[in-house]
């Protein structure tokens, strides 16, 4: 997933993309474990795209509250 997609969407939406993504994370994990994943690249994608979604939602959640304490 880009970052821009990612940085339209609220601290909901991210949320729920990293629970996505850790979900099938552990998915992929399983079938390595009883090997039957045939591409072990993606858990490497999976790892990256789960530590891109946390840090744009840090950022997020940061800046908001950055912006409630200047208020």
């Amino acid at each position: 997933m880009k970052t821009t997609e990612l940085r339209q969407k609220d601290v909901t939406g991210l949320q729920a993309e990293v629970k996505a993504l850790q979900k099938a994370h552990f998915g992929l994990r399983m079938q390595k474990a009883t090997q039957q994943l045939n591409n072990t690249a993606t858990l490497r994608s999976t790892r990256r795209d789960i530590a891109r979604v946390k840090t744009i939602l840090v950022e997020k959640q940061s800046a908001a509250t950055t912006a409630n304490q200047g208020a």
